[in-house]
């Protein structure tokens, strides 16, 4: 059985310099390389910052609102660390969003715990601030460690992503063909249903994935070549 802090624990102790999420956004120029250990710094901070900051608890329920993009693998791992179970609707106790979903869910910043981030390189803060009781992830992340621990944190029963388990997620994950060690590029995103088995895939197959947004197919190609990608 397997939580999400074991799968980056394993990770951490097998390679932790090497390349973990490697992010293409085309329609800004971005490129954005985490390896293992600036992945784990970037979890341990957006985990505090939930935990520590937002005082949320293991087994509440974070919706997540954001596209396809680096930082929402970050808090995915953020969430199963805590022990928060990541849905996409539903009932929930805190939110995390985007530029795109800032007017929507600030209206609920009064019930609930709001987070946004501007989606910039290195998660800068939105350069014309957020609406009073949102909370801007690029101004406040900065403040949190680079170390964390979870209290109590997941076990293998813990919700994960809407009702599945860690033990459950990690499992079906580590079964996936994908998880051969490999580089595995995605357009999905990883937030999402369908986006997240080319993460849990990567992870539990000590592989990387290429994440690509905004590429034309011929671009697609060129990225899968040049980061030597063998699945996607």
């Amino acid at each position: 059985m397997t939580t999400f802090a074991q799968v980056l624990a394993r990770l951490l102790a097998r390679d932790p310099g090497r390349p973990l999420v490697t992010f293409y956004d085309d329609a800004t120029g971005e490129r954005t390389e985490l390896s293992v250990t600036t992945y784990a710094n970037w979890v341990a901070k957006v985990s505090s910052l939930l935990d520590e900051e937002l005082e949320l608890e293991a087994g509440d329920r974070l919706l997540v609102d954001l596209p396809a993009h680096w930082l929402g693998t970050v808090v995915l791992g953020a969430a199963w660390t805590v022990g928060l179970e990541v849905v996409w609707d539903g009932a929930h106790e805190a939110v995390v969003t985007g530029p795109d979903g800032l007017a929507r869910w600030a209206e609920d910043a009064d019930r609930v715990p709001v987070v946004a981030s501007a989606l910039l390189p290195l998660a800068g803060r939105f350069p014309d601030g957020v609406p009073v009781g949102v909370h801007d992830l690029g101004v406040e992340v900065w403040s949190q460690p680079d170390a964390y621990t979870a209290w109590p944190g997941a076990d293998d029963d813990t919700p994960a992503v809407a009702g599945v388990t860690h033990a459950a997620l990690w499992a079906e994950a580590a079964a996936r063909p994908e998880a051969d060690g490999g580089r595995l590029l995605s357009e999905a995103d990883p937030t999402s249903s369908e986006g997240l088995p080319a993460l849990t895939a990567a992870l539990a197959g000590h592989g990387s994935l290429v994440l690509v947004a905004h590429a034309s197919p011929a671009r697609r190609e060129r990225i899968a070549s040049d980061e030597r990608v063998t699945r996607g």
